[in-house]
């Protein structure tokens, strides 16, 4: 029998365990997106300078004059897909690609869109060093990618003037799509659920 030490704890591995008491404190129940985001290495995704912050439950910049989100908001809009091991999800928006890191950590088959080429290549680069099969591709969010699907869940991370009908009909029948709509300043997160194949149902998060 091979005995082996135990592996010592670092200080992102605390950090990540209290941003997880945080997300649970504030109503993220659902035990998957809670273990994702216990195992993603948020400090990965952020600029150097940042790392220090990467378990803050605050959005951070990163390049483009972007952002990386809450963590409660990727917790939340995560949760709200309900999804399930082996799920198709299309992410518009890649960003720094932690929100796809979670998704794929959950067992999701994730196809994410990207319109600035420059995150979408280093966000592509961190995914594949930690071992994260995304579908990585740079585009037009708006009008989804009818190749890839249909898809079990969309999750849009950029809020939209209002609910984008191309995506909505790349959902499978059951599929679900999460979205905000509104401006910069006042704007509802909406779950757009598909109920057959010409009916949605929009329910308001």
């Amino acid at each position: 029998m091979t005995i082996r030490p135990a592996r010592i704890a670092t200080p992102f591995d605390v950090q990540r365990q209290g941003l997880v008491d945080v997300l649970r404190s504030r109503g993220i129940v659902d035990e998957s997106v809670l273990a994702a985001i216990h195992v993603v290495p948020r400090e990965m995704f952020v600029p150097p300078a940042m790392t220090g912050r990467a378990y803050e439950d605050s959005a951070l910049p990163i390049d483009n004059r972007q952002t990386i989100s809450q963590p409660y908001t990727v917790a939340f809009m995560t949760q709200a897909l309900r999804l399930t091991r082996g799920m198709k999800v299309l992410e518009i928006g890649t960003g720094s690609g932690y929100q796809a890191a979670v998704l794929a950590q959950i067992g999701a088959n994730v196809v994410s869109i990207e319109r600035h080429p420059l995150l979408s290549s280093k966000a592509r680069t961190v995914l594949s060093s930690l071992g994260y099969t995304v579908n990585c591709r740079v585009g037009d969010g708006t009008i989804g990618f009818r190749e890839g699907g249909p898809y079990d869940g969309i999750i849009v991370t950029a809020g939209a003037p209002d609910v984008p009908e191309p995506l909505a009909k790349q959902l499978v029948v059951g599929g679900r799509l999460v979205v905000p709509v509104g401006s910069l300043e006042n704007q509802t997160l909406y779950r757009v659920v598909r109920t057959a194949e010409d009916a949605w149902n929009v329910e308001d998060l």
